[in-house]
């Protein structure tokens, strides 16, 4: 049974009823429970209930519980979703920018479109694959939002966008990802990684030359959505570059047309918190002070890691390290804040005596420009004790060296992180 199949004969009443009945299968179960139920239905019925319990299942981490367990999803869709909390910010700017409606182009399942309606825009939601763009019309239905979103199964490079006041897309940057065109081979040769992931934009499906072209043509603004790993000479001189992260990790990087061309942010969520780029100078390298900062992944990937030095009154420990070092302890919600105890050469033996002496049985270890693997460390210094410590493996003034330290309880509670 193909996805869409799949996807077709879950809607049916007799397949609502099978979800409801594996909801909350426990994945080691599932062989003796599809035993089971295959004594009263079709085994292929079974087959993808169960497969799309784990799908949902799955889903809970992007689009909470409430959400997770009405959606419907195919496996590069769930990959490849927007996280709730991403699409619902986005959906904000769109609607402070008095936008009332959006032409969702390679909408997949549907979760940027569900974040527009819900902010109260109309959507069109377009893919061309026939069971994404099934899953993105039955969420419409399921979370009550079909009369906001109409979904259309097309190629989004012949659908015309003119009847809306703005575009978003979300380019496929996965090998296997069904995106809404046809594989375009890149015009610079190769781009696909290992693992699938496709870093050069040409290589998207669409491309991102001609989603930049529908992104102008748009009405009143566009936003697209691209890797956090664009090279920032392939961000149009136009756009607003955008790159966002949500509870720490980088998401994604979006491109703004219409809003701020030539501007560029770093939006930290849960917030949002977000940080204009100022054009500063790269910081100074200086010697290392009483406290190292660690930047938030979308300050670093929006080069902004001078703005936030300058907030601190910090300088670089090494020109090519995104590690800033300052004498005075000033919270930022954009950068996590670690107190430096000692700073050594980089020698195992050293640090094991060290952690042996402070009795540091939790070691957390950080590295940037070093070719040393955390957990080839941890192996060979075995922390044992009741204390924590957290260990940088790095370069100060282009020498290999630790520092040892630990995070900053600042007055709001948080590991160097203001609110």
């Amino acid at each position: 049974m193909n996805d869409l199949d799949a996807l077709l004969s879950l809607l049916t009443p007799e397949g609502r009823a099978l979800l409801d009945e594996v909801r909350d299968t426990d994945p080691a179960r599932e062989l003796a429970v599809a035993t089971r139920l295959r004594r009263d239905h079709p085994a292929d019925l079974v087959s993808a209930a169960l497969g799309q319990a784990r799908l949902r299942q799955r889903a809970v981490a992007k689009f909470g519980a409430e959400d997770a367990g009405r959606m419907f999803f195919t496996p590069n869709g769930v990959e490849q979703s927007t996280r709730a909390s991403v699409a619902a910010y986005r959906a904000g700017r769109f609607k402070e920018l008095g936008i009332t409606s959006v032409a969702d182009l390679c909408c997949g399942i549907g979760g940027d479109a569900i974040a527009l309606a819900r902010a109260g825009i109309r959507v069109l939601a377009v893919d061309r694959d026939p069971a994404t763009a099934g899953a993105a019309r039955a969420n419409a239905e399921a979370l009550g939002l079909g009369e906001l979103i109409e979904v259309r199964e097309a190629d989004v490079t012949e659908v015309d966008t003119a009847g809306y006041d703005a575009v978003f897309a979300d380019p496929a940057r996965r090998g296997g990802r069904s995106g809404g065109a046809a594989p375009s081979a890149s015009v610079r040769g190769g781009g696909r990684a290992t693992g699938g992931r496709i870093f050069d934009p040409e290589a998207y499906s669409p491309p991102l030359s001609w989603a930049v072209e529908a992104a102008r043509g748009a009405s009143r603004a566009a936003a697209l959505k691209v890797a956090p790993g664009i090279p920032h000479e392939a961000v149009p001189d136009d756009a607003e570059a955008e790159w966002i992260s949500d509870g720490g990790d980088v998401k994604e990087a979006v491109l703004w047309f219409g809003t701020a061309p030539g501007a560029v942010r770093a939006t930290l969520l849960p917030g949002p918190r977000t940080l204009l780029g100022t054009g500063l100078p790269d910081p100074e390298v200086r010697t290392p002070g009483r406290y190292l900062y660690e930047p938030d992944g979308a300050a670093i990937r929006a080069h902004l890691v001078a703005e936030v030095a300058e907030q601190v009154g910090g300088g670089l420990l090494d020109a090519t390290i995104a590690y800033v070092t300052a004498d005075e302890l000033v919270p930022t919600p954009y950068a996590t804040a670690y107190e430096i105890t000692d700073r050594m050469p980089f020698n195992v033996k050293k640090l094991k005596a060290l952690l042996r002496e402070r009795r540091v049985g939790t070691l957390t270890v950080k590295k940037r420009g070093s070719a040393v693997e955390p957990e080839e460390l941890r192996r060979k210094v075995r922390p044992q004790g009741p204390n924590a410590a957290t260990v940088f493996l790095t370069r100060v003034a282009g020498a290999p060296t630790m520092l040892i330290g630990h995070p900053v309880r600042t007055a709001s509670g948080g590991a160097g992180r203001a609110t």
